[in-house]
């Protein structure tokens, strides 16, 4: 019987990007996705947690999400996103277990459900390099949130919320404070069509890989595939 496995839908979006890695992947689902050495500045974590409250404070104190939302239509209202021990389905075809957490679940008048995520970042050629891993990870979100029972999702969406750095001589008095300064942000929605029935397909390749003994080839020119043997080179010494 195979050992049940546990993934994340933000890295079952690494199987679907055009420099995926099988060898590299294995590697991380076999450490249990602790990579060692990574470090995830909590600076994003507040940023996070403030974008989300952006959203519900609005919505408490007018009674609808903010305008620049209208871009995604009438979406509804912010739900209470479940916690990560509630929001994950096991997948009963290969013992999978799928987990996340979306940013924001809000409820149309219809009773179904907008998903999105935000990014704090500029919408660059390096985001549309990563718009695969994206799309996965929301459509992730859709069917684990279908499966508890939530209830249907008919939308997906991304919000990157752009920094606004440019700053003259004339505007400095606009952004200080006297205890700091003040940094604009701007959103930029991107629309995500929906996908599930990608999410088993990907599933059953994830327990592939996992499943194998040894390590499978890696992607050819694989920079961190080059520095994980630099790495056991100089630890076997």
């Amino acid at each position: 019987m195979s050992e049940r496995l546990r993934i994340s839908g933000k890295n079952l979006g690494q199987l679907a990007l055009k420099n995926f890695c099988p060898r590299c992947f294995w590697i991380r689902l076999k450490c249990g996705d602790k990579i060692p050495f990574a470090i995830f500045p909590g600076i994003f974590s507040s940023l996070d947690a403030f974008q989300k409250k952006v959203t519900n404070c609005h919505y408490e104190k007018h009674g609808r999400i903010p305008k620049w939302l209208d871009g995604f239509g009438k979406i509804g209202q912010p739900m209470k996103v479940p916690h990560h021990s509630v929001f994950r389905i096991i997948d009963p075809d290969t013992d999978v277990l799928l987990t996340g957490v979306p940013d924001e679940i809000l409820k149309r008048r219809n009773g179904t459900l907008t998903i999105l995520d935000y990014k704090t970042a500029r919408f660059t050629a390096n985001q549309d390099e990563l718009l695969p891993l994206y799309k996965v990870q929301l459509n992730a979100y859709a069917f684990i949130a279908q499966r508890i029972g939530m209830g249907k999702v008919t939308a997906l969406g991304l919000i990157y919320y752009e920094p606004q750095t440019d700053l003259t001589t004339d505007g400095i008095d606009a952004v200080l404070e006297d205890d700091g300064f003040e940094m604009k942000f701007r959103a930029k929605l991107l629309p995500i069509e929906l996908n599930q029935a990608s999410i088993p397909l990907l599933l059953h390749k994830v327990r592939q890989i996992y499943d194998r003994k040894t390590a499978p080839k890696g992607r050819n020119g694989c920079k961190d595939c080059k520095l994980m043997d630099g790495l056991v080179e100089v630890a076997t010494k």
